[in-house]
Formats: structure tokens, C-alpha cells, sequence
């Protein structure tokens, strides 16, 4: 999808997602997630009868790109609505930007939560939707002895953080905690890997992105670590990764994610196709996913107010609905957080998840972790 040419009827807004650098392969997911759900607005005649028209970017991985190509769209180009950013870095990069200029960001990726702004639409899940219930079930069903390791950014550390204090809360123990540069190269990581050889702990939590974390995953079997009994547990490891890691290196590792590929059910099926007859063989995930699905919402909000403007939108933006891929959506008033259903996926030797457990109904967004506790996430 390409800057398209505009009319004063259309409805104009940003897209800002890189398509290289470290994390360039899921963002481009988040924006060929963008990109389709925009078509499909614009194939069924927009929103009252005026098209979606996109003004794209790519920042290339860079915080300081991300605010001045965000302080471009929407100074220069008058754009009030962007949906962008997907690391942690870049989303604090450009909020003090979109808040400046009353613009509003829709914000797809999980996240480490602690945030809120009532310009931003926090569409990802946050810890209290993932990470409590992965350390619930990698308690039960895998041992008390963890290893950390992660990319040396806000998000891992901030993940890491939670995780220690679940575990250690719940009988647990944590072996190491190791940090990395966001590029890490192979001598790095095989030097963790030697010290998880070493302290053969009963499950590696990993907050590693984009190459780093894929090399990580490849470098794994080639120094004898077996999945099955030493998975990888990630928050972040989706199907098209997998797909260009190898599945069959993969085979045991865990994710927790609010979205498979594998969900059976109408409304994914139906996305699943629309995104084969335009992408082709890659695999949908939850970076794509919850892309697609946010502007979906956006479009509905549209549709109630007529009206880009930013605190008309995000009224509207409460008011509704959208029967997703991977479940009903809903936007909470009280935090701008998305109601999500956590699951717990093992990986197959074919790239896909086995979903292993999921919540009985979507679970609302807690970012600052003020009320629920990890009792409450305890799995049956």
C-alpha cells in the first residue's frame, strides 16, 4: 500500500511502521495488517461514502525518525489519526508529540502497560492479559526454575520485572536475568546459551526481538537444548517468525498471545483468506492481527462521528464493537485499553500453535496492575 492520492473527501490519516531495522519483519506485519483492513474499509465505499487515505511513513527502526516523521504527519501534513509504533521506544518517542498537537494514536502491540494518555488507543494486550497467565501455566506445567533474557529496552525490562515477582511470589526462582543490545549479535547470544546449558533452568523466558530473538531460537537446537524440555516462553514469537526461523526448530517452544493463526472461528477464517488472496502464503499473527482489527474499530467510530476530531473519536471509540478474528473487542472508557482473551499456544512442527488453554471470556485491561492479582489467573 502506497501514499494515495487525495481528495478533500477523504478521510486522511497516518500510518508510521518501520519495514527494516531490528524489529522491521513483525512491524511490516502490523503494517500489511494496516493495509489490508484499509482496503477492505475502501472496497466496501469507506466510511460515509469517503475513503480511508493513508499517508505512510517508514521511521526504519529509529526513536528520533518516529518522532519527526509523527511531527510530520501531523503538522505538515495535517493528519490527526495515526496508527503507528510498535516497540515501546518508539510509542514514548512520538506521545509527547501526539499529545502537544491533541493528535491520536492507535497503539496495536502488547505492551508492558503503566501508561495512560487520552490520546492514544492501546489496542495490544498488556501484562495482566499475557504474561500472568504464561507464568501461571509455565509453574504448573514446566518447573520453578527460570531463566530471563531480554532485549535492553523499556519492554523486556518492564516484563522481566513481573515475571520475577509472579514467580518468586509463587514458589519460584529465578536463575539468571540477563539483558542484550536490541541487535545482538551471535557470539552474545551463544554466550547465554552457554550459561543456560549450564544452569539447565526448567523454562527461558525471552524478550529478545526482532533478528536477535530469531537467532537466539535457531542457535537453541544447535547447542543440544531440546524444546520439549526446555522451552523458550515468549510473549512475542508469532507464526511468520517461526516461518522464517524454521518450524521444525521451533516444535515446543511456547507463546502467550491473545491470537493464533490456528483460532477457529468464522471471523478469522474470513481474515485468514482475505489476507492469503492479498499477501499469499505467509501467516497471519498477532502482530497483523490486532493491526487489522484496530482500524476496524476506528472505522466505527468514524462512522458515529462523522468527525476526526480527537476527543469526539475516542468517545465514540468506547461506544463500540468489533467481532474480530480473535474475539469481540472493546474499548474500556476508564483506561483506553482493549478487552482482551489471553491464550497459551505450544508451537507445532508446522509452524502453527496448539492453543493449550484460553480465558473464558475477554479479561479487562489492567495496566498498572492496581487490582488483579495473580491468584486470580491461577489456571484450573
Amino acid at each position: 500500500m502506497a501514499t494515495m492520492s487525495t481528495s478533500a473527501a477523504d478521510w486522511r490519516i497516518g500510518v508510521l511502521f518501520s519495514r527494516s531495522g531490528a524489529t522491521g519483519v513483525t512491524e511490516s506485519e502490523h503494517f500489511f495488517g494496516t493495509a489490508l483492513a484499509i482496503e477492505e474499509i475502501n472496497a466496501m465505499g469507506g466510511v460515509l461514502d469517503r475513503k480511508l487515505a493513508p499517508v505512510v511513513y517508514d521511521p526504519k527502526g529509529d526513536s528520533a525518525e518516529y518522532r519527526r516523521l509523527a511531527t510530520r504527519l501531523l503538522i505538515d501534513d495535517e493528519v490527526n489519526v495515526i496508527f503507528g509504533c510498535s516497540r515501546s521506544s518508539s510509542r514514548k518517542a512520538v506521545l509527547p508529540v501526539v499529545e502537544r498537537n491533541n493528535g491520536l494514536l492507535w497503539y496495536c502491540s502488547f505492551y508492558e502497560g503503566f501508561e495512560y494518555s487520552p490520546n492514544v488507543i492501546y489496542t495490544g494486550a498488556c501484562l495482566n492479559q499475557n504474561a500472568m497467565q504464561l507464568a501461571a501455566y509455565l509453574l504448573r506445567n514446566k518447573g520453578s526454575r527460570f531463566f530471563l533474557v531480554g532485549a535492553d529496552y523499556i519492554y523486556p525490562r518492564e516484563s522481566n520485572r513481573v515475571m520475577r515477582d509472579m514467580v518468586e511470589q509463587h514458589g519460584g526462582e529465578i536463575l539468571d536475568e540477563v539483558y542484550l543490545p536490541v541487535e545482538a549479535g551471535e557470539a552474545q547470544l551463544e554466550e547465554v546459551i552457554r550459561d543456560i546449558v549450564l544452569l539447565q533452568p526448567s523454562v527461558v523466558f525471552s524478550t529478545l526481538v526482532g533478528e536477535s530473538a530469531r537467532q537466539f531460537y535457531r542457535l537453541y537446537r544447535k547447542h543440544g537444548l531440546d524444546p520439549k524440555r526446555i522451552p523458550i516462553a515468549s510473549l512475542s514469537m508469532a507464526e511468520e517468525e517461526i516461518r522464517l526461523i524454521g518450524a521444525d526448530l521451533c516444535e515446543g517452544h511456547i507463546t502467550s498471545a491473545t491470537y493464533f493463526n490456528s483460532l477457529d472461528n468464522e471471523s478469522n477464517e474470513r481474515f485468514v483468506s482475505l489476507w492469503h488472496a492479498r499477501f499469499g502464503d505467509r501467516p497471519t499473527s498477532t502482530w497483523s492481527e490486532m493491526a487489522y482489527s484496530q482500524v476496524h474499530l476506528f472505522a466505527r467510530a468514524l462512522q458515529r462521528t462523522g468527525s476526526l476530531d480527537t476527543a469526539r473519536l475516542v468517545q465514540s471509540a468506547h461506544a463500540v464493537t468489533f467481532d474480530s478474528p480473535e474475539g469481540l473487542l472493546s474499548i474500556d472508557a476508564d483506561n483506553n485499553h482493549c478487552a482482551l482473551t489471553p491464550r497459551i499456544g505450544v508451537c507445532r512442527s508446522d509452524g502453527q500453535f496448539d492453543i493449550v488453554w484460553e480465558g473464558k471470556e475477554p479479561i479487562k485491561a489492567d495496566p498498572y496492575l492496581s487490582t488483579l492479582g495473580f491468584s486470580e489467573f491461577w489456571l484450573d
